[in-house]
């Protein structure tokens, strides 16, 4: 059994431990919160048997094996490498860091202390993006990228009222390219690798985050274009176009929909079940690995998380959205 400790008690972290349960080796052991009182009511709802406000001593405990990280954007990398230093496996959810010199420091810290550390970025590991990825060679040659994913934030209304919430303030690195953007950009990584050029677009707040924005990427025979927003909603699907036929994507974060769109008309579903667990399947991944004493993913690898993270973190300096985890106030 890989005995799990989590840190964040968020709905995030709910909807992990309900799928991760369905995964045979995962036991839940211990929690982390800021607060005793919330990390006391959030093991008592879950029967868990450790609680920690001090994240150092649940990594130094012996309580646990692995720790699933779901806190604010902006403690990431600091509550994973404290963890990694002590021997434990880290599985941190998306965005992995606030930008790529906090991923490269988490990489490093994996390496040295040989230990598994993976983004929970759930849709690469969806059934229907391994279909995906074997049924793309039927479209010919790709030419373009497509993907959408514009979902106005029930924290928005909160926002306009003048309260700024987590997910609009920058000081956790939050905004609407970290969110969802990150959605359309990983499985571009992961299908076509680093891009030649990035050029990019956005709506700042007041707050001094990003409400929306775009992305142009250029490949040497293809482009893509990323859409993504907080404050605004879009129903248009992510589209994988070749020259012989499109992928349609019904939701790029979730790929529960996937169908070839042939030139000559005719259609082809390729979509494999997910079930009602979307996370169920990170969860298979980061615990196989650490069964089979793999300390990377061949599917959310390190390159994969770096270059998504450097591709944002260009977005970024382009729109002039920096956060107080920028050295400096620079983007690394």
């Amino acid at each position: 059994m890989i005995r799990f400790g989590v840190i964040g008690t968020n709905w995030i972290t709910e909807a992990f431990i309900d799928a991760a349960r369905d995964v045979e080796g995962f036991a839940l052991a211990a929690v982390y919160s800021r607060a005793e009182e919330t990390a006391s009511a959030f093991a008592a709802k879950h029967g868990i048997a450790h609680m920690f406000t001090d994240v150092e001593k649940m990594a130094a405990s012996g309580a646990i094996d692995a720790v699933y990280i779901a806190s604010p954007n902006s403690f990431h990398a600091a509550h994973a490498i404290v963890c990694m230093n002590k021997g434990i496996h880290v599985l941190c959810e998306k965005p992995i860091a606030s930008n790529a010199d906090e991923v490269r420091q988490m990489i490093a810290a994996a390496k040295e202390n040989d230990v598994l550390l993976m983004e929970a970025l759930k849709s690469t590991l969806l059934p229907s993006f391994k279909s995906i990825e074997e049924n793309i060679h039927k479209i010919g040659t790709v030419r373009r990228y497509f993907a959408s994913y514009c979902q106005y934030s029930s924290r928005y209304d909160a926002y306009k009222a003048g309260k700024v919430l987590n997910a609009f303030n920058p000081a956790f690195s939050n905004g609407a390219m970290m969110d969802l953007g990150v959605y359309c950009l990983y499985p571009l990584v992961a299908l076509f690798g680093k891009p030649d050029v990035v050029k990019a677009a956005g709506v700042m707040l007041e707050s001094g985050v990003d409400g929306e924005g775009s992305i142009v990427l250029q490949y040497p025979a293809m482009d893509a274009v990323i859409m993504y927003s907080k404050i605004t909603h879009s129903s248009l699907p992510s589209e994988i176009q070749g020259e012989n036929g499109s992928i349609v994507i019904n939701k790029i974060s979730e790929a529960d929909k996937v169908e070839i769109h042939y030139r000559n008309g005719t259609v082809e579903d390729i979509s494999r079940p997910t079930g009602s667990k979307s996370m169920f399947y990170e969860a298979k991944e980061f615990i196989e690995l650490i069964q089979a004493g793999r300390t990377e993913s061949q599917v959310n690898t390190f390159a994969n998380s770096l270059t998504t993270m450097e591709i944002m973190d260009e977005a970024r300096r382009q729109i002039g959205l920096t956060y107080p985890a920028d050295k400096a106030g620079r983007i690394s």
